[in-house]
């Protein structure tokens, strides 16, 4: 099953607050940058896909 779009931008909600908490490592920092960078590029595809869906109804 995949995940939601809501879901996918509740993830990226924490994904922020733990960068932004100050007591993250800088590698784990990466880490969560690299999956929100993935997530955030998965949102887009799944707005672009339901513009392009709702612009052909």
């Amino acid at each position: 099953m995949t995940d939601t779009y809501e879901t996918k931008v509740e993830r990226l909600k924490e994904i922020i607050a733990k960068i932004e908490d100050g007591n993250t490592s800088l590698d784990e920092s990466m880490k969560l940058y690299e999956q929100g960078a993935v997530l955030i590029k998965q949102c887009e595809t799944m707005l672009a896909e339901a513009e392009l869906k709702i612009s052909t109804l």
